[in-house]
C-alpha cells in the first residue's frame, strides 16, 4: 500500500494527465464550440471524458494488473472542429454513438487483433518512436522559449537520471514548477470546485452525418490512436489482448456519447509515459502510474472547472520540457527494438519516418500511413525472399 504512494508513480500520472489536457484541452472545447455546445454542454463533455478515461482505465489496469491508459481521440477531436458546425447537436451525438458501435464491433469481433498480430514488432516499435518523436524533440524547442526554465530542468534530469532515476521526473517536474514559480509564471489559476453536472442530449441518427461524421470519427480513432496505442503496449513487452481493450473502449463511448464522450482509444503517448523505467525498474509494477492517473482524469471530470484551470496554468515550455524528458527513454527503447532485426530494419526505418513526417491524406494521420508503407515494404522483401 505504501508504495501505491511512491513519488514516481503519483508524478507520472499526473503529468500524463497534464499533458493530456495541455496539449488537447484547447481541442476539445473547439470542437464543443463547433457542435454549438452551451457551457452546461461543454462541461459536461469534459465531465464524460474524464470520468470515462478514468473509470476505465483503472479498471482494464486492475484487471490486468498492466499500464493500460484510455484517452479520448485527440484526431478525432480536431476532425470534429471542421465536420460538427451547423449540425445539430443531437446528429452529432448520434454520430458519436455510431463511431462508438463500429469500435466494439471490432474489438468484440477480434478484427482488430488479428490485423495487428500480423503487424511485426520492430514495426510497431518504429510507429510509436515516431509518435514521440515530436514530444522528445519538443523538450530542446522548448529551451528557445525559456532557457533558464527549460535549462535547469534538463540539468536536474541528467542529475538524478545518474544519482537518482526511480525520482528523475518528480524532482524535475518540481524543480521545473519551483522556477516557474519564482518566475511568476505560474498566473491564472483558477480553482472553483463545483461539482460538475452531466447534461444528456437524445440523439438522432442522420444517415448524412452518420457517413460523413461518424465514419471518420472511427477510421482516424482506430488509426491514428488505437494502432499506436497498441504499439506502446507491446513495444514494452505488454501482452494484454487487444480485442477486450478496443471493445471496453468502444463501449465506454456507447454509455457516455449523449453526455459528450465524442470517442475513447488506447493511449499511447501518455501511456507511454507510464510505461517507462523511471516509473519502476520492474515492468510488472509500474500501473499503478495509470490508476493514479486514473484518479486525476477522474477528478478532472468532476471538478472540470478547477482541474483544468490548474492544468491550464503551466508555461507551456514546462508542460513541454516534463513531456519530452519523460519519454526520451521510450523513445530510445523502441528505436532500438525497431531496428534491432535485420530483415526487417527497411521496412521499420519506412515506417519511422512516414509516421514522424506528420502527413495527413484523406484526413487520417501519419501514423496510419506509415503502418501500411512500413507492412508494403516488410510484405514484399518477404515475398522477393521467398520466391529468390
Amino acid at each position: 500500500m505504501l508504495r501505491f504512494f511512491s513519488p514516481s508513480f503519483i508524478s507520472t500520472g499526473f503529468v500524463a494527465v497534464l499533458v493530456g489536457y495541455a496539449g488537447a484541452g484547447a481541442i476539445i472545447f473547439q470542437a464543443a464550440n463547433a457542435a454549438g455546445a452551451s457551457p452546461a454542454q461543454i462541461s459536461s463533455w469534459l465531465w464524460a471524458l474524464g470520468v470515462g478515461m478514468g473509470v476505465s482505465s483503472a479498471c482494464l489496469t486492475l484487471w490486468y494488473r498492466q499500464p493500460i491508459l484510455i484517452a479520448w481521440s485527440t484526431p478525432g477531436a480536431a476532425l470534429l472542429v471542421t465536420s460538427l458546425p451547423g449540425l445539430p447537436m443531437s446528429d452529432a451525438i448520434g454520430a458519436f454513438l455510431f463511431s462508438s458501435f463500429l469500435l466494439t464491433l471490432c474489438g468484440v469481433t477480434g478484427w482488430f487483433e488479428k490485423i495487428m498480430n500480423v503487424v511485426p514488432q520492430s514495426l510497431a516499435a518504429a510507429l510509436l518512436a515516431a509518435v514521440l518523436l515530436r514530444f522528445g524533440l519538443d523538450a530542446f524547442v522548448a529551451l528557445e522559449a525559456d532557457f533558464s526554465l527549460v535549462g535547469l530542468m534538463l540539468v536536474v534530469y541528467l542529475l538524478t537520471k545518474q544519482l537518482l532515476p526511480r525520482y528523475v521526473i518528480p524532482l524535475t517536474f518540481l524543480s521545473g514548477i519551483a522556477v516557474a514559480a519564482l518566475q511568476g509564471s505560474l498566473v491564472g489559476i483558477s480553482l472553483d470546485f463545483t461539482f460538475t453536472t452531466p447534461v444528456f442530449v437524445m440523439p438522432s441518427f442522420d444517415l448524412a452525418t452518420l457517413i460523413g461524421v461518424g465514419i471518420p470519427l472511427f477510421v482516424v480513432t482506430m488509426a491514428s490512436q488505437n494502432v499506436p496505442g497498441l504499439a506502446a503496449l507491446r513495444t514494452h513487452g505488454y501482452q494484454a489482448p487487444a480485442s477486450p481493450l478496443i471493445a471496453w473502449s468502444g463501449a465506454t463511448g456507447l454509455a457516455l456519447g449523449p453526455f459528450g464522450g465524442f470517442a475513447f482509444n488506447l493511449a499511447a503517448i501518455t501511456a507511454a509515459m507510464c510505461m517507462g523505467k523511471e516509473v519502476h525498474p520492474d515492468p510488472e509494477k509500474r500501473y499503478p502510474a495509470v490508476l493514479w492517473a486514473s484518479i486525476f482524469y477522474t477528478l478532472a471530470g468532476v471538478f472540470g472547472a478547477a482541474l483544468t484551470g490548474l492544468f491550464i496554468a503551466f508555461p507551456a515550455a514546462l508542460i513541454m520540457a516534463i513531456a519530452g524528458l519523460a519519454l526520451l527513454s521510450t523513445i530510445a527503447n523502441s528505436l532500438e527494438v525497431a531496428l534491432r532485426t535485420d530483415s526487417e530494419r527497411d521496412a521499420a526505418i519506412l515506417t519511422f519516418a512516414v509516421a514522424a513526417s506528420g502527413v495527413t491524406l484523406l484526413s487520417i494521420g501519419a501514423p496510419f500511413w506509415g503502418l501500411v508503407v512500413g507492412m508494403a515494404a516488410y510484405l514484399f522483401k518477404r515475398r522477393f525472399s521467398t520466391s529468390g
